[in-house]
């Protein structure tokens, strides 16, 4: 039977230090990650004059506002909710495509002002970080043993 070390009380200390500050830092960069969502997705949803200016810029139909918007919101619900760690999978995913998909889109329509690129890298990179402080609680750890198409896990 393997034995493991006895750890001193530093160290039991240390490592609920540091589990406080990993929650800390998932709950601060999943509470601007989704703050963004809800905001950007009113925002679209309303189709106020500053999102109408961008997507014109950008070659957009005014429709696709509304599409953008209802998903930006149901994924920070997504989020925020307790359980369902494969639909939390899909809102950092529906998150990720926005957020490069704006990037490459400005690029695209010669866009190229430094300050919303660098924001919209910036929310790329809280959305992957969030993303990797999820507590284990909030990570799909069971995956589907009938493969990628068999539906919910039970």
């Amino acid at each position: 039977m393997a034995r493991f070390p006895a750890l001193s009380p530093a160290d039991l200390a240390s490592s609920a230090a540091l589990s406080r500050s990993r929650t800390v830092a998932y709950w601060a960069t999943t509470a601007l990650v989704a703050a963004e969502m809800v905001l950007g997705g009113v925002w679209d949803v309303l189709r106020t004059p500053q999102v109408t200016a961008v997507t014109d810029r950008l070659g957009y139909p005014s429709y696709f506002l509304v599409i953008l918007g209802v998903w930006k919101l149901l994924g920070a619900v997504a989020l925020l909710a307790p359980r369902r760690p494969r639909l939390k999978e899909w809102a950092y995913a529906g998150a990720v495509f926005n957020y490069t998909g704006a990037f490459a889109s400005n690029l695209a329509a010669g866009e190229a002002d430094p300050g919303t690129l660098v924001f919209l890298i910036a929310l790329t990179g809280l959305t992957v970080a969030s993303w990797a402080l999820r507590p284990p609680a909030r990570r799909d750890l069971a995956p589907s043993r009938a493969g990628l198409w068999a539906g919910p896990s039970r």
